[in-house]
């Protein structure tokens, strides 16, 4: 298998999973101060941006692949892509000057909208110039069977670097692989799955060796099966986000200071994810009464990926997740109270063996068909177990640049699911914590209003924390001032 590459049932059903209106593909919007990337004559230098792609695309092979099938059991493969040409994929666009957040969101909406070619490597990058303040847009767009939102950090930071250097390397020679032929692969799958048997038989004789170890790991892996499986027998409330998604797509934003948001955890505990879902479950309230819904009594369940990639797998391409189901107190009025709710939910499901479950299926899937795990993502999505997708990835705290112009934002664009017509993303950077909002056109016609909410719903946060942080006076320490003043009052005469 030296010419091609497998794709894993993970990575394969999000292809499953996509049709002609749930485009199944991760992006970002980069902005970036112009700087050395500005051009005399106006605009900004693309042919420096494509020159500093191509002398970094060796690192990321994936970015020069095209999809292949396995013949009869139609399994996906990664082969070279013997057309590849970076001029198709690093594209070109302007919005009217000066272009302000508004029309530019709209564009990101627009793109995002519209299928990868699946005949050709899964990925573009859009330069967006025209921005007021002299600054320009970098719109990334990945297929999510390529990439998750860990790996696209990593890809990121390739790409990008952390210094303001301005030289660009040449490009290293690359030749395409030869494909395999369909006696190749078949074989080749033939003996995949004998190999699967030997492991499978392995596993079976070191079960029999150590039978109450094998019954303990078996007991755990039961459990955390049922406890995934378990919110998807159960529906939630039916809310306005939750309607049948569409083609097209909305797209918006908010920035925070992640020491703001340190303030928060630092005066009423938890941690940052924590704060992030209280501060979800609060404009998720505010947003359903907006639209006449009473919050009192609704069943809201976040779908919240967890990444499982270790050290050893970082700056590999591919998806290392599982995904956890976290209830959403939204009928709780009170900002603390929504916290301490989350703090709970999240404290038992570190304790729980939700995401072992999540793995299992995976792994089963690997064993059998990967369609499994698709059947099991739509069983979910259909049956209504969860209202909408919340995702939270670490990003780099140091200033990245390209060719010299540095970065000053970076907004995650996440896939909409069947029935869920919104999905929150956010990306830590440098200092800031940024929020990517994605939405169905037709749903979210009041996709900022949400946006909006999601802001007050934090500031709300903030000040219960700061009024923590005050130092409690007791009632006698109150009346000692007003004694001492009286004390101090000139005697009067009589």
């Amino acid at each position: 298998m030296t010419n091609y590459e497998r794709l894993s049932a993970l990575d394969a059903s999000f292809l499953e999973l996509e049709d002609e209106n749930l485009h199944m593909q991760v992006g970002g919007v980069m902005i970036f101060d112009a700087g050395p990337l500005s051009r005399d004559g106006g605009g900004i230098d693309i042919e420096r941006i494509r020159g500093t792609i191509a002398s970094r695309l060796h690192l990321v092979p994936r970015f020069r692949q095209r999809l292949a099938y396995i013949p009869w059991e139609h399994l996906p493969i990664w082969v070279d892509d013997e057309r590849f040409r970076l001029d198709y994929h690093v594209r070109h666009a302007s919005l009217p000057r000066p272009g302000d957040g508004r029309q530019l969101k709209r564009l990101v909406g627009r793109i995002m909208s519209q299928p990868l070619d699946r005949t050709r490597p899964l990925w573009e990058m859009w330069l967006i110039e025209g921005l007021d303040g002299d600054r320009f847009a970098l719109l990334s767009k990945c297929h999510h069977c390529m990439i998750d939102g860990v790996s696209a950090a990593d890809v990121m930071s390739l790409i990008l670097r952390p210094t303001p250097d301005t030289a660009i390397a040449p490009p290293r020679p690359w030749v395409p692989r030869s494909h395999p032929s369909e006696a190749r692969l078949v074989l080749d799958e033939l003996q995949r799955r004998a190999t699967q048997a030997t492991t499978v038989w392995q596993s079976v004789r070191d079960a029999m060796s150590q039978p109450e170890k094998a019954a303990r790991r078996l007991g755990a892996s039961l459990a955390g099966v049922l406890e995934a499986v378990v919110p998807a027998l159960s529906r939630v409330s039916d809310t306005p986000i939750n309607v049948k998604v569409g083609s097209h797509r909305r797209f918006d934003w908010l920035d925070m200071d992640l020491r703001d948001l340190k303030t928060v955890t630092d005066g009423l505990g938890g941690t940052v994810n924590d704060v992030v879902l209280a501060t979800t479950s609060g404009a998720l309230r505010a947003f359903f009464e907006q639209h006449g819904l009473a919050a009192d009594g609704l069943e809201i369940r976040a779908m919240v990926p967890v990444t499982v990639r270790t050290d050893e797998e970082r700056g590999h391409l591919g998806n290392r997740l599982t995904e956890i189901v976290v209830p959403i107190p939204v009928h709780l009025a009170d900002p603390v109270a929504r916290l301490r709710a989350i703090q709970r939910t999240t404290a038992d499901l570190k304790r729980s063996r939700h995401a072992l479950g999540a793995q299992v299926l995976t792994t089963v899937s690997e064993w059998t068909l990967p369609t499994l795990l698709v059947q099991v993502v739509r069983f979910a999505s259909r049956t209504g177990a969860c209202n909408l997708v919340v995702t939270n990835v670490p990003g780099p705290q140091v200033p990245l640049y390209l060719c010299g112009a540095p970065m000053r934002s970076v907004y995650p664009v996440v896939p909409l699911f069947e029935n869920m017509g919104v999905a929150v993303g956010l990306f830590s950077y440098n200092g800031g914590l940024f929020w990517g909002v994605n939405g169905d056109w037709e749903a979210m016609t009041d996709l900022h209003e949400f946006v909006e909410a999601i802001d007050a719903s934090f500031r709300a946060l903030q000040r219960a924390a700061e009024h923590a942080r005050r130092p409690r006076v007791s009632p006698r320490q109150r009346r000692r001032p007003l004694r001492a003043a009286r004390e101090a009052r000139p005697l009067r005469a009589s």
